[in-house]
C-alpha cells in the first residue's frame, strides 16, 4: 500500500517520483520488479521508500531484519546510460559517499566516513549500508538501495559493531536526510557521466577511512588478505599493499584492524 509522500516534501522536490510504502520484503527488489515492468514510469532518481523492510538485502548474499519503524530504506533508479563502463566502479561508492555527506550534516561533532566500498560509519561503526544492482533486463540501469538505522534503540541493533541515530542520541530529519542523500547522488553521478571516475575519486577518497587503514579483506575466493589499503585505482578498487607488493580487490568483505 502506497502511503502519502506529505512526509517528504524536501525529497520531492529533487526526485522525479517518490513512493512511499507502508512495507515490503525489500525495496530493492520489489524497485528491481517495478522498474523493469515499468520503465518509463520510473525515470533517473526515481525512489522508493519505507521504514518498515521485512527482508532486507545486502552485499555478499546477507539478509536482516529491522523493527518496524527503526530504519529507513530506500531504493533509488539510476539510468548510467551516459556512464563509461568503465567508470560504473564508481557508482556504489557514490551512493556510499552521498550518503556519508548526508548523515554528517545531521550528526555534527561525530566522526562520520565511508568504509569501502559503500558502509557509513559514525566512530568505527556501522549506520548504513548499501546495495547496487544492474536491473537484469537493462545494463544500463542501476538500482541503489540503502538502509539507514535512525529510530533503533540501542538493544535492537544487531551487532555490537552497529549504531543508529537514537543510540547516538539524535533525532534523524528524514526528509532532510533523504533530501541531501539525493542531491549529492544526482550531482555526483552527473559529474561521473561527464568527466569520468577522475573527477568523483578526490570527494570519495577525502571520505573513505579505509584509505590508509590496516585492513583484513576476505576475497570471494575464501582467502583473506591482510595489509594496509593504500588507495583507489582508477575504477574505484581498493589497492592493498603487503610486504610492498600491491594487490587491486574489487570485491571483498573488509575488515578495519585496531
Amino acid at each position: 500500500m502506497s502511503m502519502p509522500i506529505e512526509g517528504y516534501p524536501l525529497a520531492a522536490a529533487v526526485s522525479p517520483r517518490l513512493q512511499v510504502i507502508e512495507e515490503v520484503d525489500s525495496t530493492n527488489a520489489k524497485l528491481l520488479r517495478d522498474a523493469a515492468g515499468d520503465v518509463h514510469g520510473h525515470p533517473h532518481l526515481s525512489v522508493l521508500l519505507t521504514r518498515d523492510q521485512r527482508a532486507g538485502r545486502g552485499r555478499l548474499d546477507r539478509s536482516w531484519t529491522t523493527p518496524a519503524g527503526s530504519a529507513l530504506a530506500v531504493s533509488v533508479v539510476l539510468r548510467v546510460s551516459a556512464v563509461a563502463p568503465a567508470d560504473r566502479g564508481w557508482i556504489p561508492l557514490i551512493a556510499g559517499a552521498a550518503m556519508t555527506r548526508a548523515i554528517a550534516a545531521q550528526l555534527t561533532g561525530l566522526q562520520v566516513t565511508l568504509k569501502w566500498p559503500n558502509d557509513v560509519l559514525v566512530e568505527r561503526q556501522k549506520i548504513c549500508g548499501i546495495l547496487a544492482e544492474v536491473l537484469p533486463s537493462d545494463p544500463h540501469v542501476v538500482i541503489v538501495g540503502a538502509g539507514v538505522n535512525t529510530s533503533m534503540a540501542a538493544a535492537d541493533l544487531p551487532v555490537t559493531t552497529a549504531t543508529s541515530f537514537a543510540a547516538l542520541g539524535r533525532e534523524a530529519d528524514e526528509d532532510r536526510l533523504l533530501a541531501d542523500y539525493l542531491t549529492f547522488l544526482r550531482d555526483d553521478i552527473a559529474t561521473l557521466a561527464v568527466h569520468g571516475g577522475a573527477a568523483v575519486a578526490p570527494t570519495v577518497s577525502a571520505l573513505c577511512a579505509t584509505i590508509g587503514a590496516d585492513v583484513a579483506a576476505s576475497l570471494p575466493d575464501g582467502t583473506v588478505l591482510q595489509g594496509q589499503a593504500v588507495r583507489l585505482d582508477a575504477e574505484g578498487r581498493i589497492v592493498i599493499a603487503v610486504a610492498g607488493v600491491e594487490s587491486v580487490v574489487s570485491a571483498a568483505d573488509i575488515v578495519h584492524l585496531r
